[in-house]
């Protein structure tokens, strides 16, 4: 068999873009391939890079898992896949840039986990989102932790058990994606959100990222706890003290970091 691409990413000024490169697989997220982005998404967290695009290549965005690397495996061999499909999404949590997912096609099962790991999304009018383990013989578990979060209990239950594709407006409508715009501006809407939300102190939003993450599935007492303690040593930043200062002395915000 030949080897297949390995991701592409492509630095412009401070946005990486992460490029799945594997059109005649869909894309799909096999243990050769989830090694491959983990070890891409960590090497651009160690950069000063401000925004991640995770793009894909070809008529699907992202198939999810393989069934190559689990058909006929043994139970460690599948556990141990599905243990390093979450290091990746959680890796995505993790750095402090901001992860945003270029969406032109569809999305199914781990692809679609994929977008909902992301902290942003753009999808294309003529994108497609599904975990189809539901009609079949392998109920998309994992994909529906973080698909569930985004989408909340009954509609992430519809997806689930129907297995059924959702067009990009209803996956805007259900909160899996932030923006839906024409196949043909989707570079553009991707930059926009992009460039809105990387301003500011960088060192600042990755803090905000991570505690955000931290707290979003506690109860709110211990939300609370966690997000008063993590905002009052945020305030000792130099970003943090430079904004607070420019407010204060009606002027334009220099950011150092």
């Amino acid at each position: 068999m030949a080897e297949l691409a390995a991701p592409r990413v492509e630095r412009h000024d401070d946005v990486v873009t992460l490029t799945m490169c594997r059109p005649s697989r869909r894309n799909a997220l096999s243990r050769e391939h989830l090694t491959q982005l983990l070890a891409a998404v960590r090497e651009v967290g160690d950069t000063d890079a401000t925004a991640l695009v995770v793009a894909a290549e070809g008529p699907v965005f992202s198939a999810g898992h393989d069934f190559a690397d689990v058909s006929g495996a043994p139970l460690a061999d599948v556990r141990s896949l599905l243990a390093l499909c979450t290091e990746f999404m959680q890796t995505l949590h993790e750095v402090p840039q901001v992860v945003v997912a270029r969406v032109h096609a569809l999305a199914t099962a781990a692809g679609a986990q994929l977008v909902a790991s992301c902290d942003l999304a753009v999808a294309a009018g003529s994108a497609g989102f599904a975990a189809p383990g539901g009609k079949g013989g392998w109920f998309c578990h994992t994909p529906m932790v973080p698909i569930a979060r985004n989408v909340g209990r009954k509609r992430a239950m519809e997806l689930a058990l129907t297995g059924d594709v959702i067009d990009a407006r209803t996956a805007l409508d259900w909160g899996l994606v932030n923006r839906v715009v024409p196949d043909g501006e989707l570079d553009a809407a991707v930059a926009d959100l992009v460039h809105r939300a990387t301003r500011g102190s960088r060192a600042s939003k990755a803090w905000g990222k991570r505690a955000m993450y931290a707290q979003l599935d506690r109860p709110e007492a211990d939300a609370y706890l966690q997000a008063v303690e993590t905002m009052a040593a945020a305030s000792q930043l130099e970003g943090a003290r430079e904004g607070m200062a420019a407010f204060l002395g009606k002027r334009p915000a220099v950011w150092t970091d």
